[in-house]
């Protein structure tokens, strides 16, 4: 149960620091520089939900699924959420169409980008509290 409790926690903190990266990178105009419409307020209705699913896909690091050095362990566990905001999020549940690509052409190198921050952080978070 510690386990599960600390990946939910380590998710949580990486969707705290992948929203960071993202408010502040819409912000100071990174992704309109880009081509890619993504600005977001930071409002705790914008993070809230951003947090809790960082916690829940940080239970994919209790799995022992990869194996190897944890840097690419954590890029190769953010392709999950990557593959779900493109293909299934960005398609059926918004009207930004297949990948995302009616918010710009690089949306999808920003979806993983992101998500790789989330990843990161929360391996690196893992490895310290372990």
């Amino acid at each position: 149960m510690r386990n599960y409790l600390t990946c939910y926690a380590a998710g949580s903190l990486g969707g705290l620091a992948n929203s960071l990266a993202l408010w502040l990178c819409g912000l100071y105009g990174l992704t309109a520089a880009a081509g890619v419409n993504i600005s977001p307020p930071l409002t705790p209705e914008w993070l809230y939900p951003r947090l809790v699913w960082g916690g829940l896909w940080g239970l994919l690091f209790a799995l022992p699924l990869f194996s190897g050095p944890w840097l690419r362990r954590a890029l190769l566990i953010s392709l999950a959420p990557s593959a779900v905001q493109l293909f299934i999020i960005f398609p059926y549940h918004s009207p930004y169409g297949q990948a995302g690509l009616a918010l710009g052409t690089l949306t999808p190198a920003f979806v993983l980008a992101f998500n790789a921050v989330w990843a990161i952080t929360c391996a690196l978070s893992l490895r310290l509290t372990r």
